[in-house]
């Protein structure tokens, strides 16, 4: 057969997974950075349209800014498989696991109580350089706590650093002040950073205990289907589901997100499969052209931009015959796979058709699909859609092997949190502190050239992340 790329049927690492993470938390930095109040409704929230960004829960659609925090939760979830099979693997004993999952979770929540008290906009009204130097000086007792430190590096060495990380930080946290005059508190937190928390540790349990067991990962979720729609009438489910005994840590309605981080685990025993397909002769070969291939990849693409078109502009039956006439196309190329690359596309394709046709069918439901506050069409269309995003990467990164062109996408999706607070806490600061920003606002006057000045913005974040890892200064999270 002609045309057969070189392909790449053992990856090392989901280097696509990275650039999914990656290119969430950059279009969370971007939508954070563009002008506010003056754009186009579709660049912001659906439901919290300009000029004044009125939430408002009866307006139905989405923007390609409400696909942001659900990729990164569907990166997550498929991220579970890869990393707690590794310690299966290596004979960790199955408490040690649920100790370190347990670990994670309050390590992140900590880190989003701490990331709330060092954000700038949280500690001041208006700006000044006190609030500045104290987002970035917050900001750098983080990695001496979380960072990975050198193996070379003597104990005494490591913990001595550490120690000054967490000195720092605590003392930052006994003298920093807000605007009301209150101090320190564990119900400020990054509500982002704890959903996070919460459906990273719930992810990885259901994982463990279904990671041989698909059927049994399913039943999860039609457990938790059961609860959420009990929620919503009178009784013990709706006393459960809206009393915490520890609500600055834990909530039930955080579990919601399990409708994405469960097809994300799903789509991570799909990868972690691929990785460890045997290299021999018949896997190597390929029955897909490139020109398959890459057809592949631009009708997958083109399926998330006409969703996202279709359910912004309330046009959601053309949008989902639309949606099967082009699943239809990539069935039909994804039939007969060779190599383990093209069963893994075959694969995952048909998990992420089922999530999208599952979230169409319930878009009625709930006053059509919303973020906030999410609903059932959210959850699987998103997951369907960070699917086939995937699918795209895949192709174009480690098969076709183009990942020189998405460095800057995969290294801030494999350190995410320093992307994540390279906005507030590093870019933003140091350019009021610099007074560069003044020079920014004069150069990118009008709204248009605002969003030129927030993908710039942007470009620096990204940069920021993808020193630490070139640096291997990664935050452990």
């Amino acid at each position: 057969m002609t045309d057969i790329p070189k392909v790449n049927t053992q990856p090392q690492r989901a280097l696509a997974l990275d650039a999914l993470r990656g290119i969430a938390i950059l279009m969370m930095v971007f939508a954070s950075a563009i002008p506010f109040g003056v754009l186009p409704s579709w660049m912001y929230h659906a439901q919290e349209p300009p000029p004044l960004h009125i939430a408002n829960p009866n307006l139905p659609g989405i923007t390609w800014v409400d696909l942001v925090f659900p990729f990164f939760l569907f990166a997550m979830g498929a991220a579970i498989p890869l990393s707690l099979s590794r310690k299966f693997k290596q004979g960790v004993k199955s408490l040690k696991i649920y100790q370190s999952v347990i670990g994670r979770g309050l390590l992140l929540a900590g880190f989003a109580i701490y990331f709330c008290q060092i954000n700038p906009y949280s500690l001041s009204t208006a700006q000044d350089w006190r609030s500045w130097a104290i987002a970035v000086l917050g900001f750098a007792f983080v990695f001496p706590i979380l960072a990975r430190l050198p193996e070379s590096w003597s104990k005494s060495a490591k913990y001595s650093l550490k120690a000054i990380g967490w000195i720092g930080a605590v003392s930052l946290m006994a003298i920093v002040r807000f605007p009301d005059g209150t101090g320190f508190s564990l119900y400020k937190s990054d509500i982002i950073i704890l959903v996070l928390s919460n459906v990273a540790v719930f992810g990885s349990i259901i994982w463990i205990i279904s990671r041989d067991n698909w059927l049994l990962r399913l039943g999860f979720l039609g457990f938790l289907l059961a609860i959420r729609l009990s929620a919503h009438t009178t009784g013990w489910a709706h006393t459960l589901w809206n009393i915490s005994p520890v609500p600055w840590l834990f909530q039930f309605k955080f579990l919601t997100y399990l409708f994405i981080i469960i097809p994300g685990t799903i789509a991570g025993d799909l990868i972690l499969n691929w990785m460890n397909s045997a290299n021999t002769q018949s896997e190597n070969v390929s029955n897909w052209s490139k020109i398959r291939l890459s057809s592949i990849a631009a009708v997958a693409f083109f399926i998330v931009i006409e969703v996202v078109a279709g359910m912004k502009l309330r046009l959601v039956l053309p949008a989902f015959i639309l949606s099967l006439a082009l699943c239809s196309i990539i069935w039909r190329l994804t039939q007969k796979p060779g190599n383990a690359s093209e069963k893994f596309l075959s694969s995952i394709f048909k998990w992420g058709t089922y999530w999208l046709i599952l979230g169409f069918l319930f878009d009625s439901f709930e006053g059509g699909i919303k973020k906030d506050p999410s609903t059932m069409s959210y959850y699987f269309v998103t997951s369907g859609l960070a699917i086939l995003v995937l699918i795209t990467f895949t192709i174009i990164i480690d098969i076709f092997g183009k990942k020189k062109y998405f460095g800057l996408l995969i290294r801030s999706g494999q350190n995410p949190m320093v992307a994540y607070g390279g906005l507030n806490n590093i870019v933003i600061p140091v350019l009021a502190l610099t007074k560069l920003n003044l020079v920014l606002q004069y150069l990118t006057p009008t709204p248009w050239l605002g969003v030129l000045g927030g993908a710039f913005i942007t470009y620096l974040v990204a940069l920021a992340a993808t020193f630490a890892t070139k640096k291997k200064i990664f935050l452990r999270t």
